[in-house]
Formats: C-alpha cells, sequence, structure tokens
C-alpha cells in the first residue's frame, strides 16, 4: 500500500470524529426504513415486544418488594396469632409469575423476529449491492480504489442495518427500563439515580474511542484483506492449482498469506488489548459505584429507613438499572460503531452511476455505420492516453482486421465501439448518432462482442451459449443455430447431456472443457444475437492453430457478409483477407488499407507481415 493510499485514507476518516457524531448517527433513519421496507410486520411486532419487555421488569421488581414485605408480615401474624395469611403472598407471586412468563414470551418474539430479518435484510443489502453494481461503468471496476469501496460494502454492510437496529431497539426496551428503575430508586434518593447513570460513561466513553479506532483500521487495511482474498483463491482455485504446483508456488505464497495476516493480527491484538484493558479498569469503577450504593441501602435499612422489601427491591432495581445504563451505553456505542461500517454501504450506494447512455432506439443514419471521430482515451488514475485522435468509419457489409502489438490499443477502440467506455475526448457514432444518445439495451442489442478473456461461467453449455443474447437465455433452438456457426455444435454433441451438461468443476457432475472448446462456445455465444449488426472477435482463437483459426474466420466473414465485422488476430495469415486492415501502435492509427496495398507500401505491417511468413519458410 502506497503512502498516498495511507494518507488518502486517514485524512477520509479523520471526519469521522466526534464533531460528526451527530452526522454518523444519521444512517440510523437509513437503517430503520431499510429494515422497514424489508419487512413491517415483522419489525412492528419487533417493536411492540421491544416495548413489552421494556416494562416489565420495573414491574416485576415492585412485585418483589411487594412479595418480600407481605412475607415478613405474614411471618409477623404467624408469631403472633399462628395464623399467617397466605392468600396474599400467593395472589403477589401469581402475578409476578405471569409478569416473568409475558416477558420470556417478549423476549422470544424479538428473538423471532430478529432471526428472520436477518436473513431477509441480510439478502435484500446483497441484492443492492449487486443491483448498484450493474449500473456502473465498467472503468470503475477497473479502479482499485473502488474495488476498495465494494469489498468493504460485502464485508460488513450485509449484517450492520440489523445489528444497527438491534441496537436501536434495545436502547428504546432499555431505555424504557431504566425509566421505571428511577421511578423506583428515586423514591429512595434522586442522588441514588444520578449515581446509577454516572457509573456507566466511562464505560461507554472508552467503546466508543476504541469503535472509531477498529473502523479506522478496517479502512486502512482495505487492500492487505483483498489481498489475502486474493491469495486463498489462488492457492485453493482450480484455475490456479497447475501453475502453482509447476512452480512450487505453493509456500511463497503461504508465506506472503501468513506474513499479512501476522500485520493484521497484530495490529488487531495491540487494539484489542487496549479496548480490554480500560472496559477493566472502567468497569471497576461501575462495580465500586454498585457496591458503595448497596452499603448506603443496607445502612438505611438497618436505621429503619425503609422496609426490608424495599431494601430487595432498590438493591435489584439499582443492580439492573446499573445492567440497563450499561446496556444503553453499549447500544448507543455500538450504533456509532454500526454507522461507521453502514457509512462504507452507502459509500458504495452512492457512487454516482453511469451517466453514459440516452433513451434513443434508432439512429439518424442508418446504413452509415461506425464512426470514430478525432477519438482519445484515458484510463481513470493514468496518464498516458489508451487511444489517441482515432478517427475511422467501418461501412456495413466490410470485414476490418486490428492489428498490433499488445497494450496499442487495439481491445480499447473495441470496447469503445461496444460503448463500454466513453470516450475522453471526439465522439463515436453508430448509424449516424453518437453511442451515449442510444438506449444502451438497443445499442449492445446490434452489438456481438467476444474479448479475448471471454468468461467461462460454471452453467449448463447451453446456457454458456445462451449468455450471448439474454432474451433468448433457455431457447434451446438458437442454442443449437450459434453453436453450428460458432461450428462447437460436432463436440457439444459428443458430451453426455449435449447442450444440458454442466460445465466447470465446482458444481457435480460438471465437465471441464479443452482451451480451443472453450473458444468454440465463446464463438458461438458472439452469434446468439441475431439482431447484432457489429461482430466482433478480439483474440477468441489464441488457443487454436493456425489452420483452425484461419478456418474459423474465413467461415465468420462468410456467415457476417452483410454485417461489420472486427476481427483482431496476430496471425497476419488469418487477417489478410480483411476488406479493411487497420494497424495501431501507442493507441493510433499508422497504417489503414488492405493487405496488398499494406505490403505495397513497405511499412510497418509489410515488415510485420514478412517477419511472419519468414518463419514458415
Amino acid at each position: 500500500m502506497t503512502d498516498h493510499h495511507n494518507s488518502s485514507a486517514a485524512g477520509s476518516d479523520d471526519g469521522i470524529s466526534w464533531r460528526n457524531y451527530a452526522g454518523i448517527l444519521s444512517y440510523t433513519r437509513r437503517a430503520l426504513a431499510l429494515v422497514w421496507s424489508t419487512h413491517k410486520t415483522l419489525t412492528i411486532s419487533m417493536a411492540v415486544a421491544t416495548v413489552v419487555a421494556g416494562l416489565l421488569p420495573a414491574a416485576a421488581a415492585k412485585l418483589g418488594q411487594l412479595i418480600v414485605d407481605a412475607v415478613v408480615v405474614a411471618i409477623a401474624a404467624n408469631n403472633e396469632t399462628g395464623a399467617a395469611d397466605y392468600s396474599t403472598v400467593l395472589w403477589l407471586v401469581t402475578i409476578e409469575g405471569l409478569i416473568i412468563a409475558a416477558l420470556m414470551g417478549a423476549q422470544r418474539a424479538i428473538d423471532f423476529c430478529r432471526s428472520l430479518l436477518r436473513v431477509l435484510l441480510s439478502q435484500r443489502v446483497n441484492t443492492m449491492i449487486l443491483e448498484k453494481a450493474l449500473t456502473l461503468e465498467l472503468s470503475q471496476f477497473e479502479d482499485s480504489e473502488f474495488y476498495d469501496k465494494l469489498n468493504r460494502a460485502r464485508q460488513e454492510a450485509s449484517s450492520r442495518p440489523l445489528s444497527l437496529v438491534n441496537a436501536t431497539f434495545s436502547l428504546a426496551r432499555n431505555g424504557i427500563s431504566l425509566l421505571g428503575y428511577a421511578a423506583l430508586l428515586a423514591q429512595f434518593s434522586g442522588w441514588a439515580v444520578v449515581v446509577l447513570v454516572i457509573a456507566g460513561l466511562p464505560v461507554f466513553l472508552s467503546e466508543v474511542k476504541f469503535s472509531g479506532e477498529q473502523f479506522r483500521v478496517f479502512r486502512w487495511r482495505s487492500q492487505e484483506r483483498r489481498m489475502l482474498l486474493y491469495l486463498e483463491i489462488v492457492l485453493a482455485r482450480e484455475d490456479h492449482a497447475k501453475e502453482v504446483q509447476l512452480f512450487s508456488l505453493g509456500p511463497r505464497l503461504l508465506r506472503r498469506y501468513r506474513e499479512i495476516f501476522k500485520k493484521l493480527y497484530d495490529e488487531e491484538r495491540s487494539l484489542t488489548v487496549r479496548r480490554d484493558i480500560w472496559g477493566f479498569l472502567f468497569s471497576l469503577l461501575s462495580s465500586a459505584a454498585f457496591y458503595a450504593a448497596y452499603a448506603w441501602i443496607a445502612f438505611a435499612t438497618i436505621d429503619g429507613v425503609i422496609s426490608i422489601g424495599q431494601m430487595t427491591m432498590y438493591l435489584i432495581v439499582f443492580k439492573q438499572g446499573q445492567s440497563a445504563v450499561s446496556a444503553i451505553l453499549s447500544a448507543i456505542g455500538g450504533m456509532y460503531e454500526d454507522n461507521l461500517y453502514l457509512s462504507n454501504l452507502y459509500e458504495y450506494l452512492e457512487q454516482p452511476a453511469s451517466g453514459f447512455g440516452g433513451a434513443l432506439t434508432h439512429g439518424a443514419a442508418p446504413g452509415d455505420g461506425v464512426r470514430f471521430d478525432n477519438v482519445s482515451f484515458t484510463y481513470p488514475g493514468s496518464d498516458t492516453p489508451a487511444l489517441k485522435n482515432v478517427s475511422l468509419h467501418l461501412r456495413p457489409g466490410q470485414s476490418v482486421a486490428l492489428v498490433g502489438q499488445n497494450g496499442c490499443g487495439k481491445t480499447t477502440l473495441v470496447k469503445l465501439l461496444a460503448g463500454l467506455y466513453e470516450p475522453t475526448e471526439g465522439v463515436v457514432s453508430y448509424q449516424g448518432t453518437s453511442l451515449k444518445d442510444w438506449d444502451p439495451t438497443v445499442l449492445r442489442d446490434h452489438i456481438g462482442v467476444i474479448f479475448q478473456d471471454y468468461a467461462r461461467y460454471h452453467f449448463r453449455v447451453g446456457e454458456n451459449i445462451g449468455v450471448g443474447d439474454p432474451a433468448a437465455f433457455d431457447d434451446k433452438p438458437r442454442w443449437i443455430t450459434a453453436a453450428e456457426k460458432g461450428q462447437a455444435a460436432e463436440f457439444i454433441e459428443r458430451l453426455p447431456q449435449s447442450y444440458d451438461t454442466q460445465l466447470g468443476r465446482w458444481f457435480n457432475a460438471g465437465q471441464e472443457l479443452s482451451g480451443g472448446q472453450w473458444q468454440r462456445i465463446a464463438l458461438a455465444r458472439a452469434f446468439m444475437r441475431e439482431s447484432a449488426e457489429i461482430l466482433v472477435l478480439d483474440e477468441p482463437t489464441s488457443s487454436m492453430d493456425a489452420e483452425t483459426e484461419a478456418a474459423v474466420f474465413q467461415h465468420f466473414q462468410q456467415l457476417t457478409r452483410n454485417k461489420i465485422s472486427v476481427l483482431i488476430s496476430h496471425r497476419f495469415s488469418t487477417v489478410r483477407e480483411a476488406d479493411l486492415i487497420i494497424v495501431m501502435e501507442g493507441g493510433e492509427i499508422v497504417e489503414k488499407g488492405t493487405h496488398d496495398a499494406l505490403v505495397a507500401l513497405g511499412g510497418r505491417y509489410a515488415r510485420l507481415f514478412e517477419l511472419q511468413a519468414a518463419a514458415y519458410r
């Protein structure tokens, strides 16, 4: 992690302080609204049970006093007359038993509602995170700071809203109980109420301080935790297992994993030690306050100021009142901590969504194809343009090949063509209309792209093809047609369950394919969009031999004769048949023309072609 990153994180966390305490707690209202919208009946039930659970303890304590005093009276009557009155004691015990039963029922109701809300709310928040992800630009996913936001939101935020609501209801419940205890204790002395409240403050202040520190550590170390997760994936996933074993990477990566974990653990341990030491010291103060009050109440009983029943009640009330104060302050501290973590969720959810895309469904000039007019593009966080001053016209029915060294801007150009990025400068238009004015969904129905890093979905074969057109995701006849066009049908028919065969090793009976077979699946995916007028293959045949690749591209050109087809390949023997060859270098177009024209030009294309041709002589 760089110093710049640390200072940036620290700077942002400095705002989480006592000065902004009220601002931090503003997430409480949003969390309550989130829980309310998740399930209103459960929320109301939990609120009612909380009020009941808050009211009953003080009533039980008062009945305890009445029972003890009734017993004392009954003992005195028995000693004097030999005939004790049991009915009053029995009646009071029965009432207290009913109150305790109601209290237990209220607690059970709270636990029931909490358990169901936990499941529903976790799903709701995770869904919100995923829905937000669908609105973001591709460039945001390629930004490490954004990934930290996403990671922090996913790590804690799914549990924090309910935790915050639990803390809020706990605050309400114990607040109600404390009012009842205070009303009873005030009959003995108002100063006892003051001592009761003040004794819990040191522990509260300590907890809030260390909650803030723990949150800052959590934010500062987002990248290290993400690296831990990544190392776990590398060490324990089948797609990395071959190289990890072949190159004996396991011990080195495991050592790095342990080093990062130790660094995080050392910080966590230091914070936990300091937190527990101060918590213990301040807890001693609370205990000292209780025993001082214990002695005070006992002396008052000896002096005849209060009865034995009142003494019993006041001791219980003071002890339970201390617990209520502690619970209230703990709830406030927990709310503070939960609000800190919820700031991660809402920081992510409030990330500006993609403003790219309009509402048009038809272009102004339907036969115009695609135009790049003086287009430049620079990736976020980079100072070097990936594309510079690109001007290009791709016409319907034209096959185009992009060639050049890795990193010259070919894939970036395709991403701009597909509307995945908005140009930093210039305009990309389709059918005479800027891409930013098109409805993104409609625009992408017109474009089929298979990138060199295409996804390998652990779905059924047919679904792997069907993802090429979400509208026909489950359309088996369309799978078959697309597979035939992608030259994948032959090997698919030989699979155990044909198009219903599970692919990948993550699930039962999953079949793994060869690299070439996966690439044919990807090619078939490109042909799922029957409405597509632009088809792009970005080196998806790199696992195939030169002869197979040439046959695939020839087949591809035949199928796209009336469309705009764009091919990216390093094999010049394949791209030479294209109508237009574009040579890129350093993000710029340096040459363009037919194969024969470029060879005759004797420029960069001619030199690269000659180098490849020489290798086959």
